[in-house]
């Protein structure tokens, strides 16, 4: 319609501009201006010139549609042009109406079905109107219906709720009453918890105004749980009497078992005591089989067998012990480890302490044999620090309610130490009895070298003990006093009847040897200190004795005697007898000859000091008392009281030259 309605003014115009042109143009050449300006047509050939074609879509549109046909520019074509366009028009037209008829027909098929559509909703309507009616009261009475059920529905889950809450099921109930002898799974103990929640739960109840369901449903469940309880009682008793064997395999259900007794503490206890005489006679049975059998192959070997070797024997007993009470220990802690009430550690510690108590006879009349054998002094002391050792040990595992076990090994730790003090005094009495003569070269006596090599013997077990630090110093207390003071004793009585220096000698050497051995050990501080008092006085009179055979035989000793007992009433020192000029020159040539040679006058007993340190010490100090007495010698010969003459010439060394030559 468009194309129709661009297309049909252009022909019709452009024919009339055509001839409009032609005449146009003739008339504006033979007529004025204002003639061409008065012609309609000379307008309108103006307007149709300045038009711009540029800027006219209308125009440009109709150009185009004209150029679709219009192929040929001549004279006959542009007349016949406007007729063209009316025929292209007309035939445009005829096919939009043959169109447009369509449409139509098709337009009249859709309303028709329309109005079919209409007639049979209205129908519809009309029927759905008399059925509505008609069901109003069915409606009603469903709607009614439903509301019922949903009421009861909330109630049917209501009582659902109620009863999984406060009941068990069927399958929970014939578990919780099953044969006694039946067997404990994990749905036994889901449904016993279960009974003890429906029981703490229905406390709920009895504070509302369900008290009479509460209190039924509280007694039902109080006789299932005792139901319950003595049918996981029975059960968990014939477990434990299987557990005689030497391994204990604790399962996962008896250890739940110990939980869910605990709420019935009698039968926990007794379930712990039937656990306990099992394991107990499991532990005898195995401390006899490794005592007489051995282990699994003959490896390792009976402990009988090392019987010879009590230090042996002894240890391998009480590391058994040890190694069994740690496993039961254990099987305890796996059994009781889900048990939360209070005092948990006692019960494991009174069920262990029940479980060695069957092994205390037999390890006590073993270790009782081996003891008073009298094995020796050093092995008694030994077995004394193992028993001492295996009580803080095994204590520090089971604690102190394993009463009877650790009774046992005390006694045996009293015992063994009561017999080895008294092996200590039976040497001490057997020294006193037979007193040894010192030797010829005044060292130790052959009693005292072996004394002191027992005492060496006890302190080095005593050093390598695991005994507590409090223990061990209190042993070594009486150790030390027993062993010590009969050796000085002996000592002292053994010298009683040498002279001084044999005597000083002798005492130096034996006390230097005591010395010697106590200080490689520990706690000997307060032996060591009175040792060097004792050292300090016989030295003194070693180096008074040296000092005074020194002047002895350089003949100074009677000269200087005269001169410390010499006093002024008595007159001039040189009066007195052999004090004259004459008796100290020729002493002091003597003395010349000792400072010549000062190591050529030693005591004999000297060379037999076994410390060369105390021999030099008493060398030194001797030679100083020399030189103090040959310094008063000199003092006195120079005072002009004493009226020597020219004392330069009898004393020609001044006490500093003679310390020099002597020093």
């Amino acid at each position: 319609m468009a194309e129709c309605r661009v297309e049909a003014p252009g022909p019709i115009l452009i024919p009339v501009l055509d001839s409009g042109v032609g005449g146009g143009g003739s008339s504006s050449s033979s007529s004025g201006r204002e003639a061409t300006n008065n012609n309609p047509l000379a307008r309108k050939l103006n307007k149709i010139l300045e038009t711009r074609l540029d800027s006219d879509k209308d125009m440009l549109e109709a150009l185009k549609a004209l150029s679709v046909f219009f192929t040929e520019n001549s004279l006959r074509t542009r007349r016949n042009l406007r007729g063209d366009i009316e025929r292209r028009s007309l035939s445009i037209n005829e096919e939009f109406v043959r169109v447009f008829k369509e449409v139509k027909e098709e337009l009249e098929g859709v309303h028709e079905d329309v109005q079919a559509m209409s007639a049979c909703c209205q129908d519809m309507t009309s029927r759905l109107k008399l059925a509505k009616e008609q069901t109003q009261d069915l409606i009603t009475k469903t709607t009614k219906l439903q509301s019922e059920n949903q009421r009861l529905e909330i109630r049917a889950e209501v009582a659902n709720a109620f009863l999984s809450k406060f009941q068990l099921t069927a399958d929970e109930l014939n578990i919780l009453r099953g044969p006694r002898e039946g067997p404990i799974t994990e749905d036994f103990f889901k449904a016993l918890g279960k009974v003890k929640q429906i029981h703490n739960d229905v406390k709920i109840l009895l504070r509302t105004n369900q008290q009479t369901a509460g209190l039924e449903i509280m007694e039902q469940m109080a006789l299932l749980q005792e139901t319950s309880y003595e049918k996981l009682y029975r059960w968990a008793q014939a477990e434990c009497r299987t557990l005689t064997q030497e391994s204990c395999d604790i399962s996962p259900a008896q250890t739940q078992a110990m939980e869910a007794l605990q709420d019935r503490l009698v039968l926990y206890n007794y379930i712990l005591d039937e656990f306990g005489t099992a394991r107990r006679s499991a532990v005898v049975r195995g401390f006899i089989d490794a005592l007489t059998r051995g282990g699994p192959g003959g490896t390792p070997r009976p402990i009988e067998m090392h019987s010879h070797d009590p230090l042996r024997y002894v240890g391998d007993m009480l590391a058994w012990l040890h190694q069994a009470a740690a496993s039961e220990k254990e099987h305890l802690e796996v059994l009781l480890k889900l048990v939360t009430m209070q005092g948990v550690q006692d019960n494991i510690q009174q069920v262990v302490g029940h479980i060695t108590e069957g092994v205390c006879r037999p390890l006590k009349v073993r270790i009782e044999q081996v003891i008073v054998a009298e094995p020796g002094a050093v092995l008694l002391y030994k077995l004394s620090n193992l028993l001492k050792f295996y009580h803080y040990t095994i204590s520090g595992i089971v604690g102190n309610c394993a009463a009877t076990l650790l009774t046992t090994i005390e006694e045996m730790h009293v015992l063994s130490k009561k017999m080895f003090f008294n092996s200590l005094s039976l040497h001490a009495s057997k020294l006193m009895d037979k007193v040894e003569l010192p030797p010829p070269d005044l060292g130790p006596t052959t009693a005292l070298n072996h004394t002191l090599s027992l005492l060496r013997e006890v302190l080095s077990c005593h050093d390598s003990s695991v005994v507590p630090l409090d223990a061990r110093q209190a042993d070594f207390v009486q150790v030390l006093s027993c062993i010590m003071d009969p050796l000085l004793q002996l000592c002292t009585v053994s010298a009683s009847n040498l002279d001084t220096a044999d005597m000083a000698t002798y005492m130096v050497n034996s006390l230097y040897m005591m010395k010697t051995t106590l200080s490689l050990f520990e706690f000997t501080d307060e032996r060591l200190e009175m040792l060097q008092f004792q050292i300090e006085a016989h030295l003194d009179t070693l180096i008074n004795e040296q000092a005074s055979f020194v002047l002895t035989r350089a003949g100074l000793s009677y000269i200087y005697n005269s001169v410390q007992q010499h006093k002024p009433e008595q007159g001039p020192l040189s009066n007195l007898p052999n004090m004259d000029g004459g008796s100290l020159k020729a002493a002091m040539v003597q003395f010349d000859r000792y400072l010549a040679s000062p190591d050529s006058l030693l005591m004999p007993q000297l060379n037999f000091i076994l410390s060369g340190t105390l021999k030099e010490r008493i060398f030194k100090r001797s030679t100083e008392l020399v030189c103090g007495a040959y310094s008063n010698i000199y003092t006195a010969v120079i005072n002009p009281t004493n009226e020597y003459k020219e004392p330069a010439t009898i004393l020609q060394r001044s006490p500093q030259q003679v310390q020099t030559l002597l020093s």
